[in-house]
């Protein structure tokens, strides 16, 4: 058997010391509350009265699918990721095709599409509060040059989860931007080059050169809006507080409510827990749709000539 030499040794134990505080901050803030939060489920702890607290079994998981309002924080967090996602997704997009191209002034154009990124959501939020506004807000001022009547925004029931997913679109789309804008960037001039000599058009570019040169980028893209958007909570606890009559709550706040303002902390900790399994498992179909598709593309290269 190979003995570790006293170097090596050194070497490990270095390698160790660097470690150490990513575990230690890592096991304090991350793994110990989720145990914790896993455990309070099981309970009716509530944050008041610590004392009186009683293990109940999986009665806070079961009262979750009786509880209309968690039904509806469910319905509006999809609704949220159903538009938002596909939105930012391609505003983005188009935003680094725009500011991709070489002419003079684009620099201008890259801060300004970034600079709602770097600027607080809070700042955002409380900013578009006040363009929703029905008397005095700009969006009904514009509306009302057209002749249109003054609308509710956040105040109607109809309006309010869309005039959040709008204001989180064009507050998001510019972090999307700039990766996008790196993948573009990273496309081979010499396959723009050789469509030119093919009489390509611009069209015949983008959909066959951009469009799957960055297809690892646009991949990343979509996954990392997708857990921002199921994670919609900053907007609404600002702009509406989940209102008007709950048509703005989302899971994450309806677990923020729940756990922080009722303090029934066994409660949220079982929404919460449930909100983690739904991720995991779409954590692990994703990973096995990917290599389901790698596992297909290698079949019809081998079988059918990749055709």
């Amino acid at each position: 058997m190979n003995k570790v030499s006293a170097r090596q040794k050194r070497i490990n134990f270095t390698g160790w010391m660097f470690m150490l505080p990513a575990l230690v901050f890592g096991t304090v803030f991350l793994i110990v509350p989720i145990v914790m939060c896993f455990v309070f489920s099981f309970t009716d702890f509530y944050m008041l009265r610590p004392e009186s607290t009683l293990f109940v079994g999986f009665e806070n998981y079961v009262d979750l699918f009786s509880d209309a309002i968690f039904g509806k924080a469910i319905t509006n967090t999809l609704l949220f990721v159903v538009v938002v996602v596909p939105l930012q997704c391609l505003l983005a997009l188009v935003l680094a095709l725009l500011v991709n191209k070489r002419w003079r002034g684009c620099g201008v154009f890259k801060l300004a599409y970034f600079a709602p990124v770097i600027t607080s959501m809070t700042v955002v939020a409380l900013l578009f509060q006040i363009f929703y506004q029905r008397d005095g807000g700009i969006f009904n001022l514009l509306l009302s040059l057209f002749g249109v009547e003054a609308q509710g925004f956040l105040q109607d029931e109809g309006q309010a989860m869309l005039c959040i997913c709008f204001m989180s679109v064009w507050q998001g789309a510019g972090y999307q931007m700039i990766i996008f804008l790196a993948g573009l960037q990273g496309v081979s001039r010499e396959l723009y080059e050789a469509a030119d000599i093919d009489a390509a058009n611009a069209w015949d570019k983008l959909v066959h050169i951009t469009l799957p040169s960055i297809a690892p980028v646009t991949g990343f893209v979509v996954i990392i809006t997708l857990v921002g958007a199921f994670k919609v909570f900053t907007q609404v606890q600002i702009m509406t507080n989940g209102g008007p009559n709950n048509s703005t709550i989302t899971v994450v706040y309806y677990i923020f409510q729940k756990g922080m303002s009722e303090q029934l902390v066994g409660y949220g900790s079982a929404i919460s827990m449930l909100f983690t399994l739904v991720f995991v498992a779409a954590s692990l179909l994703r990973g096995g749709a990917a290599k389901g598709v790698g596992l297909y593309r290698r079949y019809r290269e081998r079988v059918l000539g990749g055709y």
